[in-house]
Protein backbone atom coordinates (compact mmCIF):
# COMPACT_ATOMS: atom_id res chain seq x y z
CA UNK A 1 0.00 0.00 0.00
CA UNK A 2 1.33 3.47 -0.91
CA UNK A 3 1.27 5.95 1.85
CA UNK A 4 1.45 9.39 1.72
CA UNK A 5 2.09 12.18 4.61
CA UNK A 6 -0.85 14.20 4.89
CA UNK A 7 0.59 16.19 8.28
CA UNK A 8 3.45 17.69 9.37
CA UNK A 9 6.49 15.38 10.31
CA UNK A 10 7.53 15.76 13.29
CA UNK A 11 9.79 18.41 14.36
CA UNK A 12 12.13 18.96 17.27
CA UNK A 13 10.48 20.92 20.55
CA UNK A 14 13.38 22.67 21.08
CA UNK A 15 13.72 24.42 17.32
CA UNK A 16 11.82 26.49 15.50
CA UNK A 17 9.75 24.64 12.24
CA UNK A 18 11.04 25.73 8.74
CA UNK A 19 8.97 26.63 5.80
CA UNK A 20 10.46 23.77 4.12
CA UNK A 21 8.51 21.71 7.47
CA UNK A 22 5.50 23.63 6.77
CA UNK A 23 5.15 23.86 3.22
CA UNK A 24 6.17 19.71 2.88
CA UNK A 25 2.46 19.30 4.20
CA UNK A 26 -0.09 18.90 1.00
CA UNK A 27 -3.08 20.03 2.41
CA UNK A 28 -1.31 23.45 4.59
CA UNK A 29 -0.50 23.99 0.84
CA UNK A 30 -4.08 24.24 -0.32
CA UNK A 31 -5.11 25.75 2.72
CA UNK A 32 -2.25 28.45 2.26
CA UNK A 33 -3.55 29.00 -1.67
CA UNK A 34 -6.67 28.90 -1.14
CA UNK A 35 -6.65 31.30 1.70
CA UNK A 36 -5.13 34.19 -0.36
CA UNK A 37 -7.32 33.54 -3.59
CA UNK A 38 -10.07 34.19 -1.25
CA UNK A 39 -8.47 37.55 0.69
CA UNK A 40 -7.45 38.68 -3.15
CA UNK A 41 -11.40 38.21 -4.05
CA UNK A 42 -12.82 39.77 -1.65
CA UNK A 43 -10.63 42.85 -1.40
CA UNK A 44 -11.59 43.13 -5.06
CA UNK A 45 -15.44 42.87 -4.30
CA UNK A 46 -15.40 45.05 -1.38
CA UNK A 47 -13.87 47.98 -3.70
CA UNK A 48 -15.87 47.30 -6.56
CA UNK A 49 -18.95 47.11 -4.52
CA UNK A 50 -17.78 50.37 -3.06
CA UNK A 51 -17.00 52.13 -6.86
CA UNK A 52 -20.42 50.53 -8.10
CA UNK A 53 -22.44 52.08 -5.33
CA UNK A 54 -20.70 55.59 -5.61
CA UNK A 55 -21.47 55.87 -9.36
CA UNK A 56 -25.33 54.85 -8.86
CA UNK A 57 -26.02 57.06 -5.55
CA UNK A 58 -23.15 59.57 -5.95
CA UNK A 59 -22.79 59.42 -2.10
CA UNK A 60 -19.92 58.97 -0.44
CA UNK A 61 -21.16 58.20 2.85
CA UNK A 62 -23.41 55.41 1.41
CA UNK A 63 -20.31 54.17 -0.64
CA UNK A 64 -18.24 54.23 3.02
CA UNK A 65 -21.01 51.87 4.17
CA UNK A 66 -20.37 49.54 1.34
CA UNK A 67 -17.06 49.34 1.92
CA UNK A 68 -17.74 48.42 5.38
CA UNK A 69 -20.83 46.12 5.19
CA UNK A 70 -18.45 43.01 4.22
CA UNK A 71 -16.74 43.26 7.95
CA UNK A 72 -19.81 44.28 9.72
CA UNK A 73 -21.32 41.06 9.42
CA UNK A 74 -18.23 39.49 11.19
CA UNK A 75 -19.86 40.56 14.64
CA UNK A 76 -23.01 39.48 14.18
CA UNK A 77 -22.20 36.18 12.55
CA UNK A 78 -19.83 35.60 15.36
CA UNK A 79 -22.16 36.05 18.06
CA UNK A 80 -25.02 33.82 16.63
CA UNK A 81 -24.16 31.22 14.32
CA UNK A 82 -19.88 30.06 15.09
CA UNK A 83 -21.38 26.77 16.75
CA UNK A 84 -22.22 25.30 12.89
CA UNK A 85 -17.96 25.60 12.54
CA UNK A 86 -17.72 22.78 14.68
CA UNK A 87 -21.33 21.21 13.50
CA UNK A 88 -20.43 21.07 9.91
CA UNK A 89 -17.73 19.17 8.10
CA UNK A 90 -14.90 21.87 7.64
CA UNK A 91 -14.68 21.13 3.80
CA UNK A 92 -18.22 21.59 3.18
CA UNK A 93 -18.04 24.48 5.22
CA UNK A 94 -15.39 26.12 3.11
CA UNK A 95 -16.47 25.32 -0.16
CA UNK A 96 -20.13 25.58 0.45
CA UNK A 97 -19.24 29.21 1.69
CA UNK A 98 -16.83 29.87 -1.34
CA UNK A 99 -20.19 28.22 -3.70
CA UNK A 100 -22.46 31.20 -1.61
CA UNK A 101 -19.86 33.95 -2.51
CA UNK A 102 -19.62 33.18 -5.96
CA UNK A 103 -23.33 33.22 -6.21
CA UNK A 104 -23.74 36.63 -4.22
CA UNK A 105 -21.17 38.30 -6.58
CA UNK A 106 -22.59 36.83 -9.75
CA UNK A 107 -26.14 38.44 -9.08
CA UNK A 108 -23.89 41.86 -8.36
CA UNK A 109 -22.89 41.63 -11.21
CA UNK A 110 -25.68 41.21 -13.40
CA UNK A 111 -26.72 44.85 -11.64
CA UNK A 112 -30.38 43.84 -11.11
CA UNK A 113 -30.45 45.17 -7.43
CA UNK A 114 -30.85 48.31 -5.73
CA UNK A 115 -28.17 49.58 -4.08
CA UNK A 116 -29.86 49.51 -0.48
CA UNK A 117 -30.56 45.87 -1.83
CA UNK A 118 -26.73 44.90 -2.51
CA UNK A 119 -25.29 45.87 0.38
CA UNK A 120 -28.63 43.82 2.14
CA UNK A 121 -27.36 40.94 0.23
CA UNK A 122 -23.60 40.98 0.96
CA UNK A 123 -24.72 41.68 4.44
CA UNK A 124 -26.94 38.56 4.77
CA UNK A 125 -23.81 36.44 3.25
CA UNK A 126 -21.16 37.91 5.34
CA UNK A 127 -23.06 36.25 8.89
CA UNK A 128 -21.59 33.17 7.42
CA UNK A 129 -18.01 34.14 6.91
CA UNK A 130 -16.89 33.82 10.42
CA UNK A 131 -18.28 30.52 10.33
CA UNK A 132 -15.96 29.56 7.49
CA UNK A 133 -13.26 31.58 8.95
CA UNK A 134 -13.26 29.48 12.30
CA UNK A 135 -13.45 26.36 10.44
CA UNK A 136 -10.40 26.86 8.03
CA UNK A 137 -8.18 27.83 11.34
CA UNK A 138 -9.43 24.94 13.20
CA UNK A 139 -8.50 22.74 10.76
CA UNK A 140 -5.00 24.47 10.82
CA UNK A 141 -4.14 22.58 14.34
CA UNK A 142 -4.81 19.21 12.57
CA UNK A 143 -2.94 19.22 9.38
CA UNK A 144 0.96 20.60 11.52
CA UNK A 145 1.50 19.86 14.55
CA UNK A 146 3.59 21.02 17.02
CA UNK A 147 5.89 24.34 16.17
CA UNK A 148 4.89 23.69 12.81
CA UNK A 149 1.36 24.84 13.81
CA UNK A 150 2.57 28.45 14.83
CA UNK A 151 4.71 28.57 12.06
CA UNK A 152 1.77 28.12 9.79
CA UNK A 153 -0.56 30.21 11.52
CA UNK A 154 2.24 32.98 11.13
CA UNK A 155 2.32 32.56 7.33
CA UNK A 156 -1.74 32.99 7.02
CA UNK A 157 -1.53 36.00 8.64
CA UNK A 158 1.65 37.10 6.06
CA UNK A 159 -0.85 36.07 3.48
CA UNK A 160 -3.70 37.96 5.08
CA UNK A 161 -1.74 41.18 5.02
CA UNK A 162 -0.13 40.68 1.53
CA UNK A 163 -2.89 39.62 -0.46
CA UNK A 164 -5.05 42.08 0.52
CA UNK A 165 -2.46 44.61 -0.24
CA UNK A 166 -1.93 42.68 -4.03
CA UNK A 167 -6.21 42.88 -3.96
CA UNK A 168 -6.28 46.41 -3.68
CA UNK A 169 -3.37 46.73 -6.64
CA UNK A 170 -5.67 44.40 -8.95
CA UNK A 171 -8.83 45.29 -7.75
CA UNK A 172 -7.61 49.10 -8.90
CA UNK A 173 -6.49 48.15 -11.89
CA UNK A 174 -9.39 46.09 -13.02
CA UNK A 175 -11.77 48.75 -11.79
CA UNK A 176 -9.69 50.95 -13.96
CA UNK A 177 -9.81 48.76 -17.24
CA UNK A 178 -13.08 46.37 -16.90
CA UNK A 179 -15.04 48.88 -14.87
CA UNK A 180 -16.81 47.27 -11.11
CA UNK A 181 -19.16 45.15 -13.08
CA UNK A 182 -16.30 43.24 -14.82
CA UNK A 183 -13.95 43.11 -11.47
CA UNK A 184 -17.03 41.41 -9.74
CA UNK A 185 -17.18 38.60 -12.59
CA UNK A 186 -13.28 38.20 -11.70
CA UNK A 187 -14.25 37.59 -8.58
CA UNK A 188 -16.43 35.41 -9.31
CA UNK A 189 -13.75 33.11 -10.88
CA UNK A 190 -11.90 33.46 -7.55
CA UNK A 191 -14.39 32.42 -5.91
CA UNK A 192 -14.87 29.20 -8.07
CA UNK A 193 -10.97 28.64 -7.82
CA UNK A 194 -10.89 28.67 -3.78
CA UNK A 195 -13.93 25.87 -3.97
CA UNK A 196 -12.38 23.59 -5.99
CA UNK A 197 -8.68 23.96 -4.33
CA UNK A 198 -10.22 23.26 -1.13
CA UNK A 199 -12.68 20.41 -2.45
CA UNK A 200 -10.03 18.42 -4.35
CA UNK A 201 -6.84 19.10 -2.43
CA UNK A 202 -8.47 18.96 1.87
CA UNK A 203 -9.15 15.52 2.45
CA UNK A 204 -13.11 14.65 4.04
CA UNK A 205 -13.49 14.89 7.66
CA UNK A 206 -16.52 14.79 9.96
CA UNK A 207 -17.55 17.87 11.77
CA UNK A 208 -15.73 17.73 15.32
CA UNK A 209 -19.15 17.53 17.30
CA UNK A 210 -19.81 14.25 15.41
CA UNK A 211 -16.15 12.94 15.42
CA UNK A 212 -15.55 13.60 19.39
CA UNK A 213 -17.60 11.23 21.47
CA UNK A 214 -16.53 12.92 24.77
CA UNK A 215 -18.22 16.35 23.81
CA UNK A 216 -16.53 20.04 24.73
CA UNK A 217 -15.12 18.42 27.48
CA UNK A 218 -11.77 16.90 26.15
CA UNK A 219 -8.76 19.20 25.21
CA UNK A 220 -5.54 18.85 22.58
CA UNK A 221 -2.36 18.60 23.03
CA UNK A 222 -2.71 18.45 26.72
CA UNK A 223 -2.83 14.85 28.12
CA UNK A 224 -6.64 13.01 29.04
CA UNK A 225 -6.60 14.68 32.73
CA UNK A 226 -6.43 18.57 31.81
CA UNK A 227 -9.18 20.24 34.12
CA UNK A 228 -9.23 23.54 32.89
CA UNK A 229 -9.43 24.47 36.82
CA UNK A 230 -12.58 23.41 36.94
CA UNK A 231 -12.45 19.90 38.46
CA UNK A 232 -10.33 17.14 38.66
CA UNK A 233 -12.10 14.78 35.89
CA UNK A 234 -11.19 16.54 32.55
CA UNK A 235 -15.01 17.27 32.20
CA UNK A 236 -15.09 20.42 33.56
CA UNK A 237 -15.73 19.04 37.05
CA UNK A 238 -19.20 17.23 36.48
CA UNK A 239 -17.76 13.90 36.83
CA UNK A 240 -15.97 10.83 34.78
CA UNK A 241 -18.00 11.25 31.76
CA UNK A 242 -20.35 13.60 31.13
CA UNK A 243 -19.73 17.89 30.44
CA UNK A 244 -22.68 19.73 32.02
CA UNK A 245 -23.80 17.49 34.66
CA UNK A 246 -26.62 15.69 32.81
CA UNK A 247 -25.47 12.50 33.06
CA UNK A 248 -22.71 9.76 31.99
CA UNK A 249 -23.90 9.65 28.59
CA UNK A 250 -23.39 12.72 27.04
CA UNK A 251 -23.22 16.51 26.72
CA UNK A 252 -27.03 16.15 27.19
CA UNK A 253 -28.09 13.27 28.65
CA UNK A 254 -28.16 11.63 24.89
CA UNK A 255 -25.53 8.81 23.36
CA UNK A 256 -22.24 10.45 23.20
CA UNK A 257 -22.41 9.65 19.54
CA UNK A 258 -25.22 11.15 18.94
CA UNK A 259 -25.75 13.98 21.20
CA UNK A 260 -29.37 15.65 20.61
CA UNK A 261 -28.61 18.73 18.02
CA UNK A 262 -30.21 22.26 18.91
CA UNK A 263 -30.42 25.40 17.20
CA UNK A 264 -27.41 26.77 15.90
CA UNK A 265 -27.86 30.20 17.64
CA UNK A 266 -28.48 28.35 21.17
CA UNK A 267 -25.04 25.74 21.06
CA UNK A 268 -23.10 29.15 19.52
CA UNK A 269 -24.63 31.25 22.54
CA UNK A 270 -23.80 27.91 24.77
CA UNK A 271 -20.65 27.34 23.44
CA UNK A 272 -19.82 31.22 24.02
CA UNK A 273 -20.57 31.05 27.59
CA UNK A 274 -18.69 27.70 28.52
CA UNK A 275 -15.37 28.90 26.44
CA UNK A 276 -15.45 32.30 28.56
CA UNK A 277 -16.51 30.68 31.61
CA UNK A 278 -13.44 28.65 31.61
CA UNK A 279 -10.85 31.03 33.39
CA UNK A 280 -7.81 30.29 31.20
CA UNK A 281 -9.43 30.86 27.82
CA UNK A 282 -11.16 33.42 28.99
CA UNK A 283 -7.27 35.30 29.77
CA UNK A 284 -5.57 33.77 26.50
CA UNK A 285 -8.65 35.68 24.60
CA UNK A 286 -8.79 38.86 26.54
CA UNK A 287 -4.97 38.38 26.22
CA UNK A 288 -5.19 38.28 22.18
CA UNK A 289 -7.96 40.64 21.66
CA UNK A 290 -7.03 44.05 24.04
CA UNK A 291 -2.71 44.60 23.89
CA UNK A 292 -3.06 44.79 20.18
CA UNK A 293 -6.46 46.55 19.53
CA UNK A 294 -5.88 49.41 21.31
CA UNK A 295 -2.89 50.20 18.59
CA UNK A 296 -5.63 49.94 16.13
CA UNK A 297 -6.74 53.23 17.61
CA UNK A 298 -3.83 54.76 16.53
CA UNK A 299 -3.72 53.83 13.32
CA UNK A 300 -7.28 54.97 12.97
CA UNK A 301 -6.80 58.58 13.27
CA UNK A 302 -3.23 58.68 10.76
CA UNK A 303 -5.01 60.30 8.16
CA UNK A 304 -5.51 63.30 10.51
CA UNK A 305 -2.06 63.01 11.98
CA UNK A 306 -0.23 63.43 8.54
CA UNK A 307 -2.54 66.27 7.66
CA UNK A 308 -1.55 67.94 10.22
CA UNK A 309 2.28 67.32 8.96
CA UNK A 310 1.38 69.48 6.16
CA UNK A 311 2.22 69.01 2.25
CA UNK A 312 3.67 65.99 0.83
CA UNK A 313 2.88 63.97 4.30
CA UNK A 314 0.47 60.44 3.40
CA UNK A 315 -1.17 58.58 5.99
CA UNK A 316 -0.24 55.85 3.32
CA UNK A 317 3.25 55.79 4.34
CA UNK A 318 2.27 54.97 7.69
CA UNK A 319 -0.18 52.55 7.64
CA UNK A 320 2.36 50.09 4.99
CA UNK A 321 5.12 51.12 7.61
CA UNK A 322 2.55 49.57 10.45
CA UNK A 323 2.02 46.47 7.55
CA UNK A 324 5.09 46.06 6.78
CA UNK A 325 6.72 45.71 10.73
CA UNK A 326 3.75 43.51 11.63
CA UNK A 327 4.51 40.73 8.95
CA UNK A 328 8.17 41.36 8.84
CA UNK A 329 8.01 40.58 13.18
CA UNK A 330 5.73 37.72 12.40
CA UNK A 331 8.35 36.19 10.20
CA UNK A 332 11.16 36.80 12.44
CA UNK A 333 9.78 35.80 15.33
CA UNK A 334 7.72 32.96 14.13
CA UNK A 335 10.85 31.57 12.17
CA UNK A 336 13.91 32.42 14.05
CA UNK A 337 12.91 32.33 17.47
CA UNK A 338 12.44 29.15 19.56
CA UNK A 339 9.27 27.47 20.70
CA UNK A 340 10.28 28.27 24.44
CA UNK A 341 11.70 31.76 24.29
CA UNK A 342 8.87 32.81 21.84
CA UNK A 343 6.82 31.94 24.29
CA UNK A 344 9.02 33.67 27.24
CA UNK A 345 9.16 36.38 25.10
CA UNK A 346 5.48 37.33 24.44
CA UNK A 347 4.89 39.73 27.03
CA UNK A 348 7.63 41.73 26.12
CA UNK A 349 6.38 41.92 22.74
CA UNK A 350 3.49 42.99 24.14
CA UNK A 351 4.66 45.80 25.73
CA UNK A 352 6.41 46.70 22.25
CA UNK A 353 3.00 47.82 20.85
CA UNK A 354 2.44 51.01 22.85
CA UNK A 355 5.79 52.33 23.73
CA UNK A 356 6.71 53.59 20.45
CA UNK A 357 3.22 55.72 20.51
CA UNK A 358 4.50 57.53 23.59
CA UNK A 359 6.96 59.50 21.41
CA UNK A 360 3.95 61.33 19.56
CA UNK A 361 3.44 64.30 21.72
CA UNK A 362 6.86 65.35 20.43
CA UNK A 363 5.29 65.17 16.58
CA UNK A 364 7.59 63.90 14.67
CA UNK A 365 7.91 63.80 11.10
CA UNK A 366 6.35 61.25 8.55
CA UNK A 367 9.77 59.34 8.66
CA UNK A 368 10.64 58.68 12.03
CA UNK A 369 6.70 58.57 12.52
CA UNK A 370 6.75 55.55 9.68
CA UNK A 371 9.30 53.92 11.70
CA UNK A 372 7.53 54.32 15.17
CA UNK A 373 4.52 52.34 13.90
CA UNK A 374 6.67 49.39 12.02
CA UNK A 375 8.45 48.79 15.59
CA UNK A 376 5.08 48.84 17.56
CA UNK A 377 3.25 46.56 14.80
CA UNK A 378 6.01 44.47 15.11
CA UNK A 379 4.65 43.85 18.23
CA UNK A 380 1.89 41.94 17.47
CA UNK A 381 4.32 38.76 17.27
CA UNK A 382 3.33 38.33 20.93
CA UNK A 383 -0.20 36.57 19.52
CA UNK A 384 2.50 33.91 18.48
CA UNK A 385 4.12 32.63 21.62
CA UNK A 386 0.05 32.69 23.02
CA UNK A 387 -0.75 30.01 19.47
CA UNK A 388 0.06 26.97 21.42
CA UNK A 389 -0.90 27.45 24.82
CA UNK A 390 -4.35 28.79 23.45
CA UNK A 391 -4.64 25.08 21.31
CA UNK A 392 -3.90 23.34 24.48
CA UNK A 393 -6.71 24.89 26.47
CA UNK A 394 -9.32 24.50 24.29
CA UNK A 395 -12.16 21.33 24.35
CA UNK A 396 -11.61 19.67 20.74
CA UNK A 397 -15.29 19.70 20.41
CA UNK A 398 -15.38 23.81 20.49
CA UNK A 399 -12.51 24.87 18.96
CA UNK A 400 -13.91 26.16 15.62
CA UNK A 401 -16.00 28.04 17.98
CA UNK A 402 -12.96 29.05 20.36
CA UNK A 403 -11.09 30.28 17.02
CA UNK A 404 -13.96 32.07 15.43
CA UNK A 405 -14.74 33.83 18.65
CA UNK A 406 -11.38 35.03 18.96
CA UNK A 407 -11.54 36.90 15.68
CA UNK A 408 -15.14 38.62 16.06
CA UNK A 409 -13.96 39.84 19.70
CA UNK A 410 -10.58 41.03 18.21
CA UNK A 411 -12.74 42.52 15.05
CA UNK A 412 -15.10 43.98 17.63
CA UNK A 413 -12.23 45.20 20.16
CA UNK A 414 -10.19 47.03 17.07
CA UNK A 415 -13.61 49.02 15.88
CA UNK A 416 -14.38 50.19 19.33
CA UNK A 417 -10.81 51.10 19.97
CA UNK A 418 -10.49 53.09 16.63
CA UNK A 419 -13.85 54.82 17.24
CA UNK A 420 -12.94 56.06 20.45
CA UNK A 421 -9.49 57.20 19.01
CA UNK A 422 -11.27 58.94 16.44
CA UNK A 423 -13.55 60.92 19.12
CA UNK A 424 -10.61 61.98 21.47
CA UNK A 425 -9.05 62.92 18.35
CA UNK A 426 -12.05 65.61 17.51
CA UNK A 427 -10.83 66.75 21.38
CA UNK A 428 -7.30 66.40 22.16
CA UNK A 429 -5.87 65.78 18.85
CA UNK A 430 -4.22 63.11 16.53
CA UNK A 431 -0.69 63.19 18.05
CA UNK A 432 -2.11 62.92 21.51
CA UNK A 433 -5.18 60.47 20.49
CA UNK A 434 -2.28 58.26 19.13
CA UNK A 435 -0.32 58.88 22.55
CA UNK A 436 -3.73 57.57 24.36
CA UNK A 437 -3.60 54.54 22.37
CA UNK A 438 -0.13 53.44 23.30
CA UNK A 439 -1.16 53.82 26.92
CA UNK A 440 -4.30 52.11 26.58
CA UNK A 441 -2.26 49.25 25.04
CA UNK A 442 0.56 49.60 28.10
CA UNK A 443 -2.00 49.30 30.69
CA UNK A 444 -4.05 46.29 28.79
CA UNK A 445 -0.35 44.59 28.86
CA UNK A 446 0.16 45.17 32.27
CA UNK A 447 -3.15 44.04 33.61
CA UNK A 448 -2.90 40.98 31.42
CA UNK A 449 0.43 40.24 32.83
CA UNK A 450 0.02 36.85 34.61
CA UNK A 451 -2.00 35.57 31.08
CA UNK A 452 1.21 36.78 29.22
CA UNK A 453 3.72 34.81 31.08
CA UNK A 454 3.69 30.93 30.59
CA UNK A 455 3.01 28.95 33.89
CA UNK A 456 6.31 27.29 35.01
CA UNK A 457 6.74 23.94 33.74
CA UNK A 458 4.68 24.51 30.61
CA UNK A 459 6.38 26.87 28.85
CA UNK A 460 8.42 24.13 26.71
CA UNK A 461 6.21 22.87 24.13
CA UNK A 462 4.84 19.68 23.89
CA UNK A 463 6.31 16.75 21.84
CA UNK A 464 4.24 17.32 18.36
CA UNK A 465 1.56 14.71 17.88
CA UNK A 466 2.86 11.65 15.37
CA UNK A 467 2.53 12.58 11.60
CA UNK A 468 -0.77 10.72 9.92
CA UNK A 469 0.01 8.27 7.34
CA UNK A 470 -2.81 7.34 5.25
CA UNK A 471 -3.52 5.09 2.20
CA UNK A 472 -4.85 5.77 -1.13
CA UNK A 473 -8.09 5.10 -0.31
CA UNK A 474 -7.73 8.27 2.14
CA UNK A 475 -6.66 10.55 -0.20
CA UNK A 476 -8.44 13.68 -1.16
CA UNK A 477 -11.44 12.92 -3.07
Amino acid sequence: MNVTRTTAPPVAPDRPATFRDVFAVAEFRVLFASYGVFLIGETVKMLALSVLVYERTGSGLIAALAYVTGFLPHAFGGVFLLALADRWPPRAVIVGYELVRLALVAVLAVGVLSPAGMLGLVFVVGLFGPVSSAARTALLPEILHGDAYVLGRSLLTVASGGTQVVGFAVGGLLLGVVGPYGALWLTAATCALAALLVRTGLRARPGRHRNDPTGPAETHGSGPTRTHETGPTGNHGTGPTGTDGTGPTGTDGSSPTSPRRTGAVRETWRGNRELLADRRIRGLLLAQWLPGSMLVGAEAVAVPYAAELGPGASAGVLLMAGAFGMLLGDLVVGRFVAPAARERLSRWFALLLGVPMLVFPLRPGLVVAALLFAVSAAGFAYQLGLARRFLDALPAARRGQAFGLTGTGMMTAQGLAAAAAGALSEVTGPAAAMTLAGLASLVATGALWRVLTPEPGTDRPARPNPPDLVGDDDRPD
